[in-house]
């Protein structure tokens, strides 16, 4: 089997350490592994498969050498600076941040959505939102047999979204301590505010997800979304309400939707079966459920979709991006 010469771009922080983890568990053929970070954690010595690897500071040459594939997370600055470094130089980038995510010469990709677009770069392909990710695994499908007209979302979303500070300030309110993070304490309370706030009054997150799902399924789907940091560790909740073109039979909908690989429907609501955050950590798969219909339009549609934000939403989702790639790699140089 061939084997891989891989970078990660961000190794030291929580969906970079998640890399190495879901590199191991899915057994990619690595040849060759290059740790990449800041200059505060250069020189540091991270275990990989029972070899230590020195963490190298992040530079204009960092990619003189041999690498394949790099793996960006370390925030849209970083990657708006170092990716197109990296794909001059020959090395396919795939990207975390939402620095290219809308960039049209960038394809935005979600494995169990829209494969066949992986090859459409130029160097440099965009990892989804988190939220984004889990919404659109389901969406497909129905997209495609009953054309979606408009999707509302509203999301639950963890605070390890915020990454390792976004932990420390739940742990921090419920310890009496005071936040650093967010404008508000967050344990035991609900923020709307996940990003900045635009001029159209939609926060930034909530405008990703908008963006996102018309660049991945279609330009002419009409999609709103409220966006909201809650007091959970792991894993965000989506409600979702959609509204179809197309008449449907709510059992035919749960048929299509179990179909849909990486994507488990728990439905069962006689027994209290429906996803939650709680079951999903540590889970690369999309949970559905509460699948009913809104009675108060024509042909809509309300799911409850789950799914552990720092995996599918992130990490597996790169690293599932990079196996299509090899994959396909058949004469292609990578």
């Amino acid at each position: 089997m061939k084997k891989y010469n891989i970078a990660i771009v961000g190794a030291t922080g929580l969906v970079g350490q998640t890399f190495l983890q879901v590199l191991e568990e899915r057994k990619f053929p690595i040849k060759n592994l290059y740790l990449m970070a800041s200059s505060r954690s250069a020189g540091k010595k991270i275990n990989f498969m029972g070899k230590d690897i020195v963490v190298e500071e992040l530079n204009e040459s960092s990619f003189d050498k041999d690498i394949d594939i790099a793996l960006f997370s370390a925030g849209g600055d970083t990657s708006k600076k170092f990716s197109p470094i990296a794909a001059s130089k020959g090395v396919i980038v795939v990207d975390n941040s939402s620095a290219f995510r809308m960039d049209d010469e960038v394809p935005l990709i979600v494995p169990e959505v829209n494969p066949g677009a992986v090859f459409n770069h130029k160097g440099i392909i965009a990892n989804p939102n988190c939220s984004t990710i889990q919404s659109v695994v389901p969406l497909r499908v129905l997209d495609e047999k009953y054309k979606i007209k408009r999707i509302v979302y509203s999301t639950y979303q963890a605070v390890s979204g915020s990454g390792l500070a976004g932990i420390k300030d739940l742990e921090n309110g419920l310890a009496g301590k005071p936040v650093e993070n967010y404008p508000y304490q967050i344990a035991g309370n609900c923020l709307p505010h996940i990003d900045v706030f635009l001029e159209n009054g939609n926060t930034k997150e909530e405008q990703k997800m908008i963006d996102e799902t018309k660049k991945i399924l279609r330009a002419d789907v009409k999609v709103t979304a409220t966006c909201v940091r809650v007091p959970v560790l792991h894993s965000h909740s989506v409600s979702m309400n959609i509204e179809f073109e197309k008449e449907f039979d709510v059992e035919e909908v749960k048929k299509d939707l179990a179909s849909v690989k990486g994507l488990i429907v728990e439905d069962d609501v006689k027994n209290n079966i429906y996803p939650m955050a709680i079951n999903s950590k540590g889970k690369d798969e999309v949970f559905v459920g509460r699948i009913r219909r809104d009675q108060s339009l024509d042909n809509g549609l309300n799911l409850w979709v789950v799914a552990d934000n720092i995996r599918k939403g992130a990490a597996t989702n790169t690293i599932q991006i990079a196996e299509l790639l090899i994959a396909e790699d058949k004469g292609r140089k990578l």
